[in-house]
């Protein structure tokens, strides 16, 4: 080989620094840009569909008719006997306004999880105005369940997870690196003047400043539903008393263990207990509980357990109360009201419905789209500045490693240690990188033998 005195002892350890984050975020742009784009652009997609959706689904979700509400129980038998099955009633929501209509969930084992076989009912006529698949407590229907699925699994199952966690596990590495590759770049000319190389890079990183705050956000959010480091946060959360508090169905013992993932938790596929002639008294017992909101969701008790009764008002101010009701006495044995959570579960559960552009309506939409479609931008102007300089892709990895001082070698060491253990996809994919760049390390040096 032919190689000189070693350069690398020759650079102070702190010029070293930026051509090894240089190296780490033209990595995280090459390989895990496709996937940060794919979730930016099916969660832009997400986010503008409940207004499609409510036109795809006018037919079902409104009526014209007028005239005072039959009963909850008159209703939920309609659906019932529309059906034809030997399916139970898992879940009613009671029509929100006039106008809309009400729907009676069953749980279907032909479905996948967390969804629901839902037939929507005239709360006046008891006509059936449609039936249709409905997912989770958030109730999406098929148009955004599609988009929904597409987003977190590219629609692949358990394994199609792991390109989501990827990309939600990377996101905020390549944000801060940014930021630090940006706060630390040459002063700038202005940009009329700057050759078209040099006002796309500004353009990029420009973007990437901008939506920083607000990119992090999306990423630690999106890391909460994710399969292994959404695992070590749910442990997390376990040893330090986080949990969103529940109401406990259980009619003895002590109270089951909270989940923090609401909107992927479905009913359950054990057989409720038939008890549609109560649902009238059990809404009115909630409601004189405090439950107050016009979006209310009961659900029929499995034997031996309460009715559970909740609010699903996910906008601002969140109403998300939940009461258990006997299914004998009709008093409530149970509760957990959004006012007495502590700050974290109430921050966890801001912050998911905010994610999901539900949090502040419309104006939450436009922000996410906009977030959504500034990353996408910022993703292709990377991969243009790459392909205008290839193969050129500044020195290797490794090489700008050794130039780094011993210190700063054990303090990165120590952090990606520790990050690959609480995010496991990006401890695996890291790995990758440095394979790949030392075979390509090797390489050169073997060309230049």
């Amino acid at each position: 080989m032919s190689h000189v005195a070693d350069p690398t002892r020759a650079v102070p350890a702190r010029s070293a620094l930026r051509p090894f984050l240089v190296r780490m975020h033209f990595y995280i742009g090459l390989f895990v840009g496709p996937f940060i784009f794919v979730a930016a652009l099916t969660g832009l997609l997400y986010v503008l569909t409940p207004q499609i959706e409510a036109w795809l689904y006018r037919d079902a979700l409104y009526t014209d008719s007028t005239g005072p509400a039959r009963s909850l129980a008159d209703q939920a038998g309609a659906a019932r006997d529309a059906l034809g099955t030997d399916l139970a009633v898992s879940a009613v929501r009671p029509a929100p306004a006039p106008g809309a209509t009400t729907r009676i969930m069953f749980s279907d084992p032909s479905l996948g999880e967390s969804e629901n076989r839902t037939l929507f009912v005239d709360p006046a006529t008891l006509e059936i105005r449609g039936e249709l698949t409905t997912y989770g407590t958030s109730g999406i229907l098929p148009f955004r369940i599609a988009l929904d699925y597409l987003h977190r699994s590219m629609m692949l199952g358990s394994f199609g997870r792991y390109y989501s966690e990827l990309a939600a596990s990377w996101l905020w590495v390549a944000v801060l690196g940014g930021i630090a590759l940006w706060a630390t770049g040459p002063r700038r000319r202005a940009v009329a003047a700057m050759p078209a190389p040099q006002r796309r890079r500004w353009l990029h990183s420009t973007i990437g400043a901008v939506l920083s705050l607000a990119l992090l956000f999306v990423s630690l959010t999106g890391l909460t539903w994710s399969q292994q480091g959404g695992a070590r946060f749910q442990a997390l959360q376990d040893r330090l008393g986080w949990n969103t508090p529940s109401a406990s169905a259980a009619l003895e013992g002590p109270a089951m263990a909270a989940s923090d993932h609401a909107d992927h938790a479905g009913h359950g596929s054990a057989i409720r207990e038939d008890r549609l002639d109560q649902l009238d008294a059990v809404a009115a017992a909630a409601r004189a509980g405090g439950l107050d909101s016009a979006l209310m969701e009961i659900r029929l008790p499995k034997p031996g357990q309460a009715w559970t009764v909740r609010e699903y008002d996910r906008s601002w101010p969140t109403q998300v109360d939940t009461v258990a009701i006997h299914p004998e006495t009709l008093q409530i044995t149970s509760r957990a009201d959004f006012a007495n959570f502590t700050l974290i579960p109430k921050l966890i559960r801001w912050g998911i419905d905010a994610h999901m552009g539900v949090l502040f309506g419309v104006a939450n939409q436009m922000l996410m789209a906009a977030l959504a479609a500034g990353l996408m931008v910022m993703i292709v102007l990377g991969y243009r500045m790459w392909w205008a300089r290839r193969p050129a892709a500044g020195e290797p990895f490794w090489q700008s490693w050794r130039r780094l001082s011993a210190g700063q070698r054990v303090l990165w060491a120590l952090l990606a240690m520790a990050l690959g253990w609480a995010l496991p996809v990006l401890g695996v994919s890291l790995a990758f990188f440095l394979a790949v760049d030392l075979l390509r390390m090797r390489r050169a040096d073997h060309a230049a033998a």
